[in-house]
């Protein structure tokens, strides 16, 4: 995606780290050694946070430290298209790591249940450590999360209800990382980044992929018809259906007004998964699982440079000393 003024940051909002750090340089890679000992539980590295506070720039930050290789766990970016709407990471901002199940499954596939996930990411687990490399898991689908991790899981029971307990036995040995930022401060960047979206392509993409038989109620979506944007700008297409080389100027004020209704519909929307991401994460803390709590306020209203020397240096921190951890 397009950069945007130093007043915002790019993608998922966190400051854009340049590839080299002078004065975190030079990078200490530490090597993983797989344990042949079965009754030791795999190492993982868990990225969490609501939509837009820099997950997956984390991720990759300490996959080039770590020896990593990232694994989504965001439930939308699984499947192959819309990677606009879905804000998945550019093969540019992965820095060469590797990453897994990210855009693998097609556009036409159903829901993905939480069960399969659970298969699928274990058994990349397992492959990434089989090399000698770390798994970083990275997404906000806390469901998938929560799937992959408990040692029991119940394909049955929404953990994230009110009526169920969640359990803190865990089937890996986990290091967990919440990237967090206020509540102003991720409301007036979730909104930026919106609009930055759409000045991306985000609208086009959306009007290639308009298909009126799928339009409708959006209790019947399932995958990637999901999207949001999708469903806002279906109902925008069912107004005013695409056309090429429409140009925005020539629109009448009721066209506007729609449009700028569905834009609006958007970050109301994002706002809300955002909200309902860390109410999860903080169940999920409240129930035992030791998540480290990184605060990214100070970089989102300031510079690059205070999310590398706050963010990004507590995190090597903390995973150094658990990999060290017997």
């Amino acid at each position: 995606m397009q950069e945007l003024t130093s007043t915002f940051f790019s993608r998922s909002l966190v400051p854009r780290l340049p590839t080299s750090s002078p004065r975190l340089q030079p990078r200490s890679v530490v090597p993983m050694t797989v344990c042949m000992d079965q009754s030791r539980k795999e190492k993982v590295v868990i990225i969490m946070g609501a939509t837009g506070t820099g997950k997956s720039r984390l991720s990759v930050d300490l996959a080039t430290r770590f020896s990593g290789e990232i694994i989504n766990s965001d439930k939308i970016q699984l499947y192959n298209g819309l990677e606009i709407a879905t804000n998945q990471i550019t093969i540019h901002e992965r820095c060469g790591v590797p990453h897994h199940l990210l855009g693998v499954i097609p556009l036409d596939e159903g829901e993905l249940t939480a069960s399969k996930f659970r298969s699928l990411a274990s058994q990349s687990i397992s492959e990434i450590t089989s090399r000698g490399k770390l798994p970083v898991i990275v997404g906000g689908s806390n469901s998938f999360i929560h799937a992959l991790l408990v040692e029991h899981f119940d394909p049955e029971t929404n953990p994230f209800s009110s009526k169920p307990s969640i359990s803190s036995e865990l089937r890996y040995d986990c290091c967990f990382l919440w990237v967090d930022v206020s509540v102003s401060v991720l409301f007036h960047y979730l909104s930026k980044r919106v609009d930055q979206m759409l000045e991306s392509g985000m609208f086009e993409e959306l009007a290639s992929f308009y298909n009126p038989r799928h339009s409708g109620s959006t209790t019947t979506r399932t995958g990637i018809h999901k999207t949001i944007g999708l469903p806002e700008f279906d109902r925008y297409f069912q107004l005013y259906p695409p056309e090429k080389n429409a140009k925005v100027g020539e629109w009448d004020p009721a066209r506007k007004a729609a449009y700028e209704e569905a834009v609006q519909e958007i970050k109301e929307n994002t706002w809300q998964l955002a909200k309902k991401q860390i109410a999860r994460i903080m169940k999920l803390r409240s129930s035992g699982w030791e998540i480290h709590r990184l605060d990214a306020t100070a970089s989102f209203r300031s510079s690059r440079e205070v999310w590398d020397m706050t963010v990004l240096v507590e995190s090597i921190k903390i995973v150094k000393s658990f990999l060290l951890k017997d």
